[in-house]
């Protein structure tokens, strides 16, 4: 009789035991394997994303060990050994040469098509030469924010669809969202980083201005040039993890219209796990939006341009 599996999914037990997809970043569909003499997780890679046609995500065991050798081959039940440590993964990252492919071809770039309009090609190709800003053929016109951390390294790109004359998302029929790294390979390990992360090494003394949407940053990097500019992608991004490289530094940050409460909120937890960074939180748009900037969602990168 061949011997059960040391490694296998975890079975469900409550919505906790399924976590964020690596690849797609949803929660609650990430199933991990367990070594099932320790009942502890393989690594945080290493599982299936229950998304099977919309992300297709699953690092094995198999893979996990081909990867590393230095973890041995372990498949069937052994002996445990108490002093083995498997490696931590790094995170995945995209070679510089596909970043600089799509560094180019900004008259087929909406978003580009739409700033250069309000503020000229000179300064607009500038810009997205600093912040690498590339051009997707996965939609036409669609834009790639490139997630470049401290060390210069591509840790994934943002593909997102504007409208060429308004510089509006582009929601119907669906919210154009898409990754480059999911077009890539399954079992790609993503640790994301904040948007124009790769500046802070540039400016080290430089005051860090925190928005939570890439356009926003691009906007006001043209307005305040004062600050580095730097985004979110969401607010569930504003966390200790993804906000170390700002420890030590002045920030303020910059919510939307109906978040000033949830950022002030973020802006205490972090001030308590960064020690030395002196952060504050903007209230403009908070005192001054009116009842229709409210409820068209505005950010400040409106207010600049409106």
């Amino acid at each position: 009789m061949t011997p059960p599996h040391r490694y296998q999914l975890q079975p469900y037990k409550t919505s906790n035991s399924r976590y964020i997809c690596p690849q797609c970043q949803q929660p609650h569909t990430f199933t991990r394997y367990i070594d099932t003499q320790t009942n502890l997780h393989l690594n945080d890679a290493v599982g299936r994303c229950t998304r099977e046609h919309n992300c297709g995500y699953h690092y094995t065991p198999k893979q996990f060990f081909g990867n590393h050798p230095e973890a041995g081959v372990v498949n069937h039940y052994q002996p445990i050994d108490a002093a083995r440590k498997y490696p931590d993964l790094g995170p995945s990252l995209i070679p510089n040469t596909e970043v600089n492919q799509s560094l180019r071809n900004y008259a087929d770039n909406n978003l580009v098509t739409y700033l250069c309009r309000l503020f000229g090609d000179e300064a607009i190709h500038q810009l997205a030469d600093l912040y690498h800003i590339g051009t997707s053929n996965h939609w036409p016109g669609a834009s790639i924010f490139w997630q470049i951390d401290a060390r210069g390294k591509a840790r994934t790109g943002k593909i997102m669809l504007y409208h060429a004359h308004t510089g509006k998302r582009v929601k119907q029929p669906y919210n154009h969202i898409q990754w480059v790294h999911t077009k890539l390979y399954a079992g790609y390990y993503l640790q994301q980083c904040l948007f124009g992360e790769h500046l802070l090494n540039t400016h080290p003394n430089k005051p860090v201005a925190v928005v939570e949407s890439e356009k926003t940053a691009l906007i006001a990097a043209l307005h305040l040039p004062q600050y580095i500019w730097l985004a979110t992608g969401g607010l569930h991004n504003l966390n200790p993890a993804k906000c170390q490289v700002l420890k030590g530094r002045k920030v303020i940050l910059y919510p939307d219209v109906n978040a000033f409460t949830q950022w002030q909120q973020k802006a205490h937890d972090l001030q308590l796990l960064l020690p030395g960074t002196i952060i504050t939180v903007s209230n403009y748009l908070e005192l001054n939006a009116t009842e229709l900037q409210r409820h068209e969602g505005w950010d400040f990168a409106d207010y600049l341009t409106g």
